[in-house]
């Protein structure tokens, strides 16, 4: 008997084995999935619907379908032509929407051509979060436009009952707003506008209430169903070409890569002012994720490290116009006391900034790297997994 036995469970070891592994298997398939970065096991939130607020660092059109059309040669390298968006080519927006295998967003404001199935864009060119700024569309204004947005989507919905694909088919599922990743990406402009009309002294003083009115945005959002957000604070505006050449202060207030230093202050001041309002909504809105991604630091280091990049000096822009001074507005060609004047660079991809203001796609590119992967963000989550921030 002992020998019959000792053969049974010989012969049934396989099989136990077997089940061990096929329940271990089952085990680990319920695990998520390993951040490498963040250094903690994360899933990817499979975001399909992709909802963006902000001003021409992520307008993708809106400006230019509604107020000032923009013109060649923007669009250049990637596009081919005029796409909407200062910018040779694709912006941070663009290579966002890439990585989460999402089309590229249509602009709310244009009125031809567009499908929002995955997504809307409500950045408009010049916009800020308070009123009063270089564009009508303050961000009070976007919110608003999501709002109606979202009514109209949610109505035909509900009138067609599912039908009538050539509509619907471009439109989000009433399902996909609560589901969908808000990108916030505002508040260059209030601190640029600032600088222009007003003091420094005085632009630090706004700040609480620029980010007053973006907290209550937010909110308004997470009204209307929002739960995860990615938040972009503001990039180092003293090291705009732009900045550098029209600063009005002091003579020795550049910094030791030249970038315009009590600009580049008040905006850090922002930034952290910015970080402690996400920390404030994330006790508000208990449902809501929000990831906070330091898009100052690594816009600096593009800067600072430029050359060692393989940029050009960093001041050095492609697309050069006549608020520059310069006799002709890039992309034309004209004749000035007989000699042929143009104003464009024979290589776009070897400057950070394109136009003085905007930065360049290949810019844009190396940025975007930083940005995705979570290593600039508070808590570190890559943006695939942002619903788990």
């Amino acid at each position: 008997m002992l020998l019959l036995a000792s053969a049974v469970a010989i012969m049934e070891a396989p099989t136990l084995l077997w089940l061990l592994l096929v329940q271990l298997a089952g085990a680990l398939a319920l695990l998520p999935e390993t951040d490498a970065v963040a250094g903690t096991r994360t899933r990817t939130c499979g975001f399909q619907v992709l909802f963006n607020f902000g001003d021409s660092n992520s307008d993708t059109g809106g400006a230019s379908a509604a107020l000032l059309e923009v013109n060649e040669p923007n669009g250049e390298t990637f596009f081919g032509h005029p796409s909407g968006r200062r910018c040779d080519g694709r912006l941070i927006i663009d290579f966002v929407a890439e990585s989460l295998k999402l089309p590229y967003l249509s602009p709310y404001l244009d009125s031809l051509d567009t499908n929002f199935r995955h997504g809307v864009n409500f950045a408009t060119g010049g916009s800020s979060i308070r009123p009063g700024g270089y564009s009508p569309f303050h961000l009070s204004i976007q919110i608003n436009q999501f709002i109606r947005f979202k009514s109209r989507v949610e109505d035909l919905y509900a009138k067609f009952k599912g039908g009538n694909q050539q509509l619907l088919g471009k439109l989000p599922r009433p399902q996909d707003f609560s589901e969908a990743l808000y990108t916030l990406d505002i508040g260059q402009n209030d601190l640029s506008y600032g600088f222009q009309y007003t003091t420094q002294k005085q632009v630090r003083a706004s700040i609480p209430d620029i980010l007053t009115q973006f907290s209550h945005a937010v909110h308004q959002l997470y009204e209307q169903g929002a739960r995860f957000f990615w938040i972009h604070n503001t990039g180092p505006i003293g090291c705009l070409p732009y900045s550098i050449l029209y600063d009005r202060s002091k003579p020795g207030n550049l910094d030791k890569i030249g970038c315009v230093e009590p600009q580049n202050k008040v905006a850090r001041r922002f930034n952290t002012e910015l970080k402690r309002t996400v920390r404030e909504l994330r006790e508000q809105l208990t449902e809501a994720a929000l990831t906070y991604v330091d898009v100052y630091s690594i816009k600096y280091e593009i800067v600072s490290q430029a050359k060692n990049l393989g940029f050009m000096e960093p001041t050095n822009f492609c697309c050069r116009s006549s608020i520059f001074g310069d006799a002709v507005n890039c992309g034309k060609r004209e004749v000035v006391n007989g000699t042929v004047r143009e104003n464009l660079c024979a290589h776009p991809s070897k400057h950070v900034s394109w136009d003085g203001i905007h930065y360049s796609e290949a810019a844009n590119k190396w940025v975007v790297t930083k940005i995705l992967n979570g290593s600039s963000s508070s808590p570190p989550v890559p943006i695939d997994a942002a619903c788990r921030a």
